[in-house]
């Protein structure tokens, strides 16, 4: 992941974990797992193709310029993304199988990580940090 001056308006981010956070519960109250395939597949298209479906529809919502919101990082969510969309996938490929304790696990990470975002601290963020601070002494060590 480069480093862009790519930033993203932070009610779009808020909008994209209440997303997230809001599927995995219905998914727990409903037992229907296919609603991880609705954060899952907009992460999916958000990560591949530059075009999350959640953000685009909440972006129509804005009340003022995108610029002048408080920004995220892009590659920071892209990162966040990264997790999340693993742990959907974890999460509903074991519902799939049946492996109820994998997939309550990885969809009480998810759960948890985005609100807890949504609560403002980012542990996501927490752990792109400190790899990219191991990164950096393993190099200084090297030399």
């Amino acid at each position: 992941m480069s480093h862009s001056s790519i930033l993203i308006p932070r009610p779009l981010v808020r909008t994209n974990q209440w997303f997230i956070f809001l599927s995995t519960l219905a998914t727990w109250l409903s037992g229907q797992t296919w609603f991880l395939l609705l954060p899952l597949i907009a992460g999916l298209l958000g990560m591949f193709f530059d075009y999350n479906p959640i953000m685009r529809a909440a972006k129509l919502f804005l009340k003022k310029k995108p610029s002048e919101y408080i920004p995220e990082d892009k590659d920071q969510q892209q990162f966040n993304q990264l997790i999340a969309i693993s742990l959907l996938t974890v999460g509903f490929l074991s519902h799939l199988m049946g492996w109820s304790t994998i997939a309550w696990t990885a969809t009480i990470m998810v759960a948890t990580a985005s609100f807890v975002a949504i609560l403002g601290f980012c542990i996501g963020c927490f752990i792109r940090f400190r790899w990219q601070q191991y990164r950096y002494k393993k190099a200084q060590d090297s030399n």
